[in-house]
């Protein structure tokens, strides 16, 4: 079994010219336009879902191994993304955008999501949490993912000194603009009728959706929910305070 697997999400037109940084014998590099083209091939114990944007380099893989090492219990990492003399870290779950990233400077600490570039998941959480929702846009797919297995018993954790860098300039997305109805959409899914109620209330346009069908929405949210792990106070550690 390899130590990693990397999925590189890929949306650019020069999609053919992508190559790896290295390679490796106990690495596997899957480069897709969507996640789960190759999901079913996994081998290895950790996989990073990562953007073409972002530098998947030795030092970043070296990092992850010793943070997993240093967690054994923790079944994701959101890794923070160096963006200039800046840092943005993972995302919590926030009544008036539906995400927020945590502070810079926050210590470690639970997250709702990773920021939307990046995020690592075990091998066994990936199995019980199942196949990402093609339905949502790539910028929230990681987050949804992560709620979902949330429901399935796991936790994702930040850790500050487990850092990501740009590897292009490539635009990508980060802070969840402009996708407020998705986001509602993610909502209903995965959280209690609070935080939906909470988000509608800052987004009026979203108030049409309570009265549209959703049928399929529902049925997801049964899926996703049925049998959840998330508890209360999970749901309190990764929320902003």
């Amino acid at each position: 079994m390899r130590q990693f697997d990397v999925f590189v999400l890929d949306d650019t037109p020069d999609f053919d010219s992508w190559t790896p940084l290295f390679e490796d014998p106990s690495l596997g590099w899957f480069h897709v336009k969507d996640w789960n083209s190759e999901l079913e091939k996994l081998d290895a114990e950790w996989i990073v879902f990562a953007h073409r944007s972002i530098k998947i380099d030795r030092d970043f893989l070296n990092n992850l191994a010793q943070v997993i090492e240093g967690y054994p219990m923790v079944d994701a990492f959101a890794p923070r993304l160096k963006m200039g003399e800046k840092f943005m870290g993972g995302l919590v779950l926030d009544g008036a955008a539906g995400f927020k990233p945590i502070d810079e400077n926050a210590k470690m600490r639970f997250v709702a999501a990773p920021i939307p570039v990046i995020g690592v998941f075990s091998r066994r959480i990936i199995q019980r949490t199942g196949l990402f929702d093609k339905d949502l846009p790539a910028e929230l797919q990681l987050a949804d993912y992560t709620l979902r297995m949330y429901h399935a018993g796991g936790k994702m954790f930040c850790v500050p000194y487990l850092v990501a860098e740009p590897a292009t300039e490539i635009e990508f997305n980060y802070t969840l603009k402009n996708v407020t109805s998705f986001i509602w959409d993610l909502i209903y899914k995965c959280l209690p009728p609070t935080n939906l109620i909470a988000y509608t209330f800052w987004h009026p346009s979203t108030i049409t959706k309570w009265f549209k069908s959703k049928k399929v929405l529902k049925f997801k949210s049964e899926k996703a929910t049925a049998l959840s792990k998330l508890t209360d106070k999970t749901l309190k550690e990764i929320s902003n305070k």
